[in-house]
């Protein structure tokens, strides 16, 4: 009789795919693609971000240092803001010993739905001193107006 040593990861894994299997049967009806499901379970890290709005936009600032523009991918479908790409890890040397290493590399994913009544063709990005500034403007049906109210 051959002993297998017990693992308690393996099981969790397991546990995770079985939950995955039921909630992808569900993904094709609420909308998120198998595509989108298969990005999101290889990347590695988040990027962090702040969200802001004011009267005329929403303003999306990731924090993406230490990767180029090359490597970002920016995409918009159906109401949701994608962005993905890979940070490489940088050659390390023979002779060093690293004490502590905390940064992230590989590949990275973060998706934001986003309100319905925006100007899709406007929505414009720039990328600075690794930090990646998406700006989504409002359409004008939702963007606030004042009434003058008239006093007899």
């Amino acid at each position: 009789m051959t002993l297998v040593k017990w693992n308690p990861t393996r099981d969790l894994f397991n546990l995770e795919r079985e939950f995955n299997k039921l909630f992808s049967t569900y993904g094709d009806k609420f909308g998120i693609s198998r595509a989108e499901e298969d990005a999101y379970e290889n990347a590695i890290w988040s990027p962090l971000a702040d969200i802001s709005e004011d009267e005329d936009k929403y303003v999306v600032n990731l924090d993406l240092p230490g990767i180029d523009k090359k490597d970002v991918k920016l995409s918009f479908t159906d109401g949701q803001i994608t962005i993905s790409g890979e940070r490489k890890q940088e050659n390390k040397e023979e002779n060093t010993k690293y004490h502590r290493v905390e940064r992230m590399f590989g590949k990275y994913y973060r998706s934001f739905a986003l309100p319905t009544k925006i100007k899709e063709d406007k929505i414009d990005a720039q990328f600075k001193n690794g930090q990646l500034t998406i700006i989504i403007p409002k359409a004008d049906e939702v963007k606030p107006k004042e009434i003058e109210i008239k006093v007899n």
